[in-house]
């Protein structure tokens, strides 16, 4: 398959500090020839903010996203899958206006719900906002100043391994129509929840992967990394069996600090799982009679 990886070093608008450090971290270590040994054509971009830009996290956060929008839609438009390698899940806003045009579902592993909205937050942490932004709860005007930006609807967007939640953050989970997973709720109930939204006549997928949600037993990939998560390849069968239903056109890594990866597991695990999402992306390619790269 060919591939376009595109990092995203930043982490609340500081370069190359804490989870900024992660997208160049993975590069670095040998991503590209990992992936190319197992036959894939990869190439390698980045997204910056303007040159004459004043950094600031809200205002960095949509430039950054409006970015990697336009890197999304030329990998598309050169029959590549656009993996974003990214230090913020708010990426994801870019991400997905890149590849809007259908009706599309986000599959979204985190730890954290990335759900609290400016009226909800204790932190202030725009990061936690993301799914929020996403599904159109929050920053409605700066989503939309990101070029084919539309709203997900909440009915179409699953978190996956959710365990860390705000109370005001989880009182506005509840009353919306995401589907919010637990890790025991992952492995019960993920092939029902995914052939909800599959009979709806869905058939496109965004993938978004935050590295926090592996158990830390498997590695720690950041300070927010809490207890009872998934393992990798749990994590690897929620991907195969999203990718047996639905076309994934594009997908997030986010979330990664190398200082807290101190035995190197959580990169190999990233490897792991990075090439397990194109092993999805190529199944549903095949389902759907995708020959080739057409269609990348």
């Amino acid at each position: 398959m060919n591939l376009s990886l595109v990092t995203v070093p930043f982490d609340s608008a500081m370069h190359n500090t804490r989870m900024g450090v992660g997208p160049g971290h993975l590069i670095r270590s040998g991503l590209v020839s990992y992936l190319e040994a197992n036959g894939h054509d990869v190439g390698v971009g980045e997204v910056m903010p303007p040159p004459e830009s004043k950094l600031a996290e809200i205002r960095t956060a949509f430039e950054l996203a409006r970015g990697i929008s336009r890197e999304v839609r030329v990998a598309l438009g050169s029959d590549r899958l656009p993996i974003i390698l990214s230090g913020n899940c708010n990426s994801s806003i870019g991400t997905v206006a890149g590849v809007r045009g259908e009706v599309i579902a986000v599959f979204w592993f985190d730890s954290h719900g990335d759900y609290n909205t400016p009226d909800t937050t204790v932190g202030g942490f725009l990061d936690g906002m993301s799914l929020a932004t996403l599904t159109g709860r929050c920053w409605k005007q700066l989503a939309l100043s990101v070029d084919g930006f539309e709203a997900v609807a909440e009915c179409d967007a699953v978190l996956l391994g959710v365990r860390d939640l705000d109370p005001l953050e989880s009182d506005l989970l509840s009353a919306s129509d995401v589907r919010a997973l637990s890790p025991a709720a992952v492995r019960a109930s993920l092939p029902d929840v995914l052939s909800g939204i599959s009979q709806r006549g869905v058939r496109d997928a965004y993938v978004h992967l935050d590295l926090d949600v592996l158990d830390p037993s498997e590695g720690q990939a950041n300070s927010f990394a809490v207890a009872g998560g998934l393992t990798v390849r749990e994590v690897q069968d929620a991907l195969l069996e999203i990718g047996r239903r639905f076309h994934i056109r594009a997908a997030g890594v986010t979330a990664f600090d190398p200082s807290y990866d101190t035995d190197g597991r959580v990169q190999r695990a990233a490897f792991e799982l990075i090439g397990t999402i194109v092993e999805a992306a190529a199944g549903a390619s095949a389902f759907y009679g995708i020959t080739g790269n057409e269609g990348w």
